[in-house]
């Protein structure tokens, strides 16, 4: 069994910062690639960030510059530190990893969401 849960989000005032951690446990070795989405309401789901295990990092151009992932390869976490929020930011918020398992497969497994709402 493999879980992938994120954290941390919350409502936060435009220019305030939030930091979403996404967690595995389970029957694995490792985190690969991991990647952050996002989908607003009414809209496809889009790649905000990713990381791969060779440290190599992405970001969309609207999050370029105030959004900064990151990963603790020990805890089989990885965090979002979102800073200067806008309202165009509020979206449900969700992890897609590449996992490596006990079997030494890799699988991709997608987390639940948390939202993240940018409101004054």
């Amino acid at each position: 069994q493999v879980q992938l849960v994120e954290s941390g989000g919350g409502l936060v005032q435009p220019g305030g910062s939030l930091r979403l951690s996404c967690s595995a446990s389970g029957s694995i070795l490792s985190l690969n690639a991991v990647g952050w989405y996002r989908q607003a309401p009414g809209k496809q789901r889009e790649l905000v960030a990713a990381t791969a295990s060779g440290g190599i990092l992405n970001y969309a151009d609207s999050v370029k510059g105030r959004f900064t992932i990151s990963r603790d390869n020990a805890k089989n976490t990885v965090y979002l530190q979102m800073n200067s929020l806008k309202p165009e930011d509020t979206a449900v918020y969700y992890c897609n990893a590449d996992i490596l398992r006990l079997t030494y497969r890799v699988q991709n497994y997608w987390g639940q969401g948390t939202q993240v709402t940018v409101s004054s």
